[in-house]
């Protein structure tokens, strides 16, 4: 090689060998894989085939065997002591405490009969105008009540409302309605909403002060209400009393 001449790559025409040959795989690769396919839809095939020469199983039925009616008298009716509602849609009257023996009724009571219509009620409580149309709002149905007299200067009146409740709680509703603005109230025990209340002296110049109690409570679709008035001061109990004896009979 002459000084000064170019390095370049091997030279072609050589015939000293470049290095070993790669084997040549891919015919061969594809003749399985080929092969592997066509075993795999061959034995596809051959499930329909034999999926197609059973006898198809047979589903359960969709209609259901029908069931004897039983023979004899139907059910009896539930009493009252399982029944709410025979009980309530009687005659309402009959589930009012009774007046206590030697009690006189009030000549100015609402109730004609033992039963008040919407007017009476609304007439004899506070702002008649306005709770008749509240009334008439919570479904009113009925009511009945029962009053007497306490000595000379007390009164005692007890009463249960009906209400439709078809589209409201009238009963629970009202039975929390009421106006007890400083007074004291208790838990009535046995009722979940039932509530009693003292409230503070009313004077006026002229007048014999006025005391008065007030329990609330509902059940189903009837509230209760107790009013107790007098000139001296009304015991705790015997508001509490009333509304336990009352609770019971509902």
């Amino acid at each position: 090689m002459p000084d000064g001449a170019p390095i370049v790559g091997p030279d072609p025409a050589s015939d000293a060998p470049s290095g070993p040959r790669p084997r040549r795989r891919g015919r061969t690769t594809l003749l399985i894989a080929t092969a592997a396919v066509l075993g795999l839809v061959a034995g596809t095939c051959t499930g329909f085939v034999i999926q197609a020469h059973r006898e198809p199983t047979r589903l359960p039925s969709l209609s259901q065997p029908v069931v004897a009616r039983a023979k004899g008298p139907g059910p009896e009716p539930l009493s009252a002591a399982q029944d709410h509602r025979v009980k309530t849609d009687g005659d309402l009257r009959k589930l009012l405490i009774p007046r206590p023996k030697g009690k006189k009724a009030l000549d100015w009571a609402p109730e004609e009969d033992g039963w008040l219509d919407l007017g009476a009620y609304a007439d004899s409580l506070t702002h008649a105008d306005r709770v008749f149309g509240d009334l008439v709002a919570a479904e009113f149905r009925r009511a009945a009540g029962v009053s007497w007299s306490e000595g000379s200067t007390g009164s005692t009146e007890v009463r249960l409302v009906q209400y439709r409740q078809e589209e409201t709680l009238g009963a629970s509703e009202r039975a929390s309605r009421w106006d007890v603005d400083g007074a004291r109230g208790y838990d009535v025990p046995g009722a979940g909403d039932g509530m009693a209340y003292l409230f503070d002296a009313e004077r006026k110049p002229g007048y014999l002060p006025l005391y008065k109690a007030l329990a609330t409570a509902s059940r189903g679709d009837i509230a209760m209400e107790i009013w107790i008035f007098d000139s001296k001061p009304i015991p705790k109990q015997k508001i509490m009393d009333l509304a336990k004896r009352q609770l019971e009979r509902l």
